[in-house]
């Protein structure tokens, strides 16, 4: 009999996530926007947001420990609530003479909270699921996200623009302490491991029982998050600097071409998590290269369009579609790599390998974003010298992993 993918559980974790996702979203504009009225510059703003994901890198492995020891419903329940009185007690103190240390020291508690979050949501799909139902119920997740992504900034956008920033920032903390209501209804058991102990210890021997378990244990899991990593790199190198790259500068396309661009790879990122939801039992893990290298593959086509004479907007549109099918492709690969390392993992281990996922893909982001944009300086005129080779890179590491995927098909589930 095959088992219901909405469960109790399930349901109200998407019903949380999406409450608290449309809340971090409309928050996260609402401040860039107020940043760039109030300084003018866009850099103090990525300053700050660069300088907000350093604690969620460095303390995503604690939040794994404290994900496979604590009862994972409550630390849910207890970060939501927190972050919502965290944005609540920032609204009451802005405006005022020091609102961009505010903002700053808002973000990097956001950041510090999410560290402690992510892994802990992440382990706990698992747990609720089983089987094919963990890859489907990756994809419901990722579709929450992307969905959230493509319409809670128009929103906020209008909120902002008609009210201002403070009745945005409390719109988002009633969605934070919605998300924990919904949260407060999930029944989850206790994970195996307790709080008890020298505290330093028991962190020393999960970290080393954690980093024992993916480099001996199950190599094939941190050849897997290298692999997420790489194709992060790449990935977001070219979507988050070379998108804007393209249209604005390269082609000399308006804003809304932009905009449209955007909106574009949304929806293709929404495509890819359906996608993976019907190919759950079809798509063999040990078939998962494929994805990885349809990455590289769909990047050539944006480079070969510079290569010959033709207009903007042809080029925009042929670029848009390539980027697009890239952006399908990773979130297909990246709903099954999830769903795979979470297959393969035991239960007391599933926060730390998750935040350890999390932390590399964290980590390789920023640097693919700085790459990148040299990369693209360098080659302004002749852009196509960036994105096809590395289209063949990415297209070959695919191809080269073929064999960890057929390794991770075979090793079974926990």
């Amino acid at each position: 009999m095959k088992e219901r993918l909405f469960t109790k559980n399930f349901t109200l974790l998407v019903m949380g996530q999406i409450s608290s996702l449309f809340g971090n979203y409309i928050l996260r504009l609402a401040l860039s926007m107020y940043v760039l009225e109030t300084t003018g510059s866009a850099a103090v703003f990525a300053g700050i947001l660069s300088a907000a994901t350093i604690p969620a890198i460095l303390l995503s492995p604690l939040g794994g420990i404290l994900a496979d020891r604590a009862n994972r419903r409550n630390m849910m329940v207890a970060l939501d609530g927190l972050t919502g009185l965290a944005v609540f007690c920032a609204a009451v103190i802005l405006p005022g003479n020091h609102a961009l240390f505010v903002i700053g020291a808002l973000l990097v508690t956001l950041s510090v909270f999410g560290a402690f979050e992510t892994p802990t949501v992440q382990a706990c799909i698992p747990q609720m699921l089983a089987g094919d139902n963990i890859v489907r119920g990756n994809a419901v997740v990722n579709q929450v996200a992307s969905i959230s992504y493509l319409t809670a900034p128009m929103l906020g956008g209008i909120l902002y623009a008609a009210v201002g920033l403070k009745p945005v920032m409390f719109a988002s903390v009633v969605c934070f302490f919605v998300t924990a209501s919904f949260e407060q209804f999930i029944k989850l058991g206790c994970p195996s491991g307790k709080m008890q102990g020298n505290i330093l210890v028991m962190v020393k021997n999960d970290f080393l029982d954690s980093v024992h378990f993916v480099a001996k244990e199950r190599p094939a899991i941190m050849k897997l998050l290298f692999l997420a990593a790489f194709s992060r790199f790449f990935v977001m190198g070219i979507a988050m600097v070379g998108i804007p790259y393209i249209v604005r500068t390269i082609l000399g396309l308006e804003a809304t071409y932009y905009g449209g661009a955007e909106s574009a790879l949304a929806v293709a990122t929404i495509l890819g998590s359906v996608a993976a939801g019907l190919l759950t039992g079809k798509l063999k893990f040990e078939k998962l290269w494929l994805a990885l290298a349809a990455i590289g593959l769909c990047m050539v086509p944006a480079g070969i369009v510079f290569l010959f004479s033709s207009g903007a907007v042809f080029r925009y549109t042929v670029s848009v579609a390539a980027f697009c099918g890239m952006q399908a492709a990773i979130s297909i690969f990246s709903i099954f790599a999830v769903s795979m390392i979470q297959q393969n993992t035991p239960d007391h281990l599933l926060g730390k390998v998750m935040a350890y996922t999390s932390a590399i893909t964290m980590c390789a982001q920023p640097v693919g974003q700085m790459v990148y944009g040299f990369l693209f300086d360098g080659f302004r005129e002749a852009v196509y010298l960036v994105l096809i080779p590395t289209g063949v890179i990415v297209a070959a590491i695919g191809v080269g992993a073929r064999g960890v995927f057929e390794k991770m098909e075979y090793l079974g589930s926990y």
